[in-house]
């Protein structure tokens, strides 16, 4: 028997601190290899942590609530064996981001493990290359856990964070947010097809296999009490402290410039209604935003600039591969923007799909650093909340931002007659370093005039 202290790790993201926002367990209980234990948030998102070794919870080493820097030691097991070294010596689990946003927990450097946790090497398919080591991790400047005195053995583990077995035993692939959502489900994973790299069973794949796509709850963070009429101050972390520093940077460093224009979307909104009865969109949430998130991409191949970026130490225009369409999201934890990368190839099922998944998973607070990273342009929809227009500020690292303001029934004049229309209002803010007003106009324009008739997009 030996006691194992976890230190709190570098997420992968070159933070220093991260707070402890819950604990999943308690003293006494006991935990698997890779089960989940803590919630921290970092600078950027929540982060669900894997306990990196089997045993009895004997302490919990830091409150809920407060922020730690990395390396601090957060919890106490007791294991049934100890690793060779002191626990000082234990270096922690890294999550690291996957093509699918997803984080892979690497478990190196616990020490020779001889519990029931070690896990039996899987076979390749007959005829297969051997598999290539991965990559050594980018080095890491907040590295404070000491160098071991010994060398430790790796624990040999798949790149997903747990295998499990289904109902009828058959052992299946799948991380712990995935497991945890067909559980909520009532899904039996050994019945779910098996999309993702290695035959990982993806969160898409389980929400395929639901009769309905599950709807995710907004746990909104109670406002602080104010008591009296004397002052409250809330302390600035996290995501909005993140939120705060991008925004003085990008209204401070690139020359905003605002355009508006007043669309008829009478013939998107019928599309909307049509799409929703449309087989290929069963399950989904199918809103106007799908068809202004369309229009953004087909738009952006005539004015391919407004996909572009100003690098400054360069002294270039980054014209941008792909539209990474980012999407703005007000979330319990302060408003964050993570995109859809390629947006541009995606048919419009498979757009929505992706709009679905963007919005559910911002809502939980588990949008993961990869997924904000690498944005070309962005949406805000500022008329869920009934505002008209507004003048965004870009997205630090792009050169436009559009405002999709509220769709409302209006007089609007056809043929010399009041008709009541379906009206609502873009706002595009862009960068005149590198647009300029010739190129937003003719932007915002093409956008508009795939909304007013959705027919144009066959077009481009």
């Amino acid at each position: 028997m030996g006691i194992q202290q976890f230190r709190l790790p570098d997420v992968g993201e070159g933070l220093v601190e991260a707070e402890i926002v819950s604990w999943k367990v308690k003293p006494g209980d006991t935990v698997k290899l890779n089960d989940t234990v803590v919630e921290i948030e970092t600078a950027k998102s929540l982060v669900e942590l894997p306990v990196p070794f089997a045993g009895t919870i004997t302490e919990l080493l830091v409150p809920e609530g407060e922020t730690v820097p990395v390396g601090t030691p957060i919890i106490s097991v007791e294991t049934e064996s100890s690793a060779e070294g002191s626990p000082e010596d234990l270096v922690p689990v890294v999550p690291e981001e996957d093509k699918t946003g997803g984080r892979t927990a690497v478990l190196v450097g616990y020490g020779p493990k001889t519990t029931e946790a070690k896990r039996r090497a899987r076979k390749a398919p007959a005829g297969a290359a051997p598999a290539s080591a991965p990559p050594a991790p980018a080095p890491v400047a907040a590295v404070v856990a000491p160098a071991p005195s010994a060398p430790m053995a790796a624990v040999q583990h798949a790149p997903i964070a747990g295998e499990v077995a289904g109902g009828n035993g058959v052992h299946v692939l799948a991380k712990p947010p995935v497991r945890k959502l067909a559980k909520d489900l009532g899904i039996d994973l050994a019945t779910v097809t098996a999309t993702g790299p290695g035959g990982i069973i993806t969160r898409a794949d389980v929400e395929g296999h639901s009769t309905a796509a599950p709807v995710a709850e907004v746990a909104y963070e109670p406002a602080p009490v104010v008591s009296g009429r004397g002052d409250t101050r809330v302390p600035v972390k996290g995501v909005q402290k993140v939120m705060a520093q991008a925004m003085v940077a990008s209204a401070f460093t690139a020359p905003h410039v605002t355009e508006w224009i007043t669309v008829d979307v009478s013939a998107t909104m019928d599309l909307v209604e049509r799409l929703k009865a449309d087989k290929a969109f069963r399950d989904l949430r199918v809103s106007p935003l799908l068809i202004v998130a369309k229009a953004v991409t087909l738009a952006a191949r005539r004015t391919p600039i407004i996909n572009a970026a100003w690098d400054e130490q360069a002294q270039e225009i980054v014209y941008k591969g792909a539209v990474n369409l980012g999407i703005a999201a007000a979330t319990p934890r302060g408003l964050i923007v993570p995109n859809i990368k390629g947006a541009d190839t995606l048919t419009l099922p498979d757009l929505c799909r992706a709009l679905n998944d963007l919005v559910a998973v911002a809502r939980e607070g588990k949008t993961q650093p990869a997924d904000q990273a690498g944005g070309s342009f962005t949406i805000t929809n500022v008329g869920v909340f009934g505002v008209d227009a507004g003048t965004p500020i870009i997205n630090p690292g792009e050169a436009a931002i559009l405002a999709f303001g509220a769709v409302r029934k209006q007089p609007w004049v056809v043929d010399d007659e009041i008709v009541p229309r379906w009206i609502t209002t873009l706002a595009l803010s862009f960068d005149h370093r590198l647009i300029d007003g010739e190129k937003g106009s003719t932007f915002l324009a093409d956008v508009a005039s795939i909304l007013e008739d959705p027919a144009r997009a066959l077009m481009f």
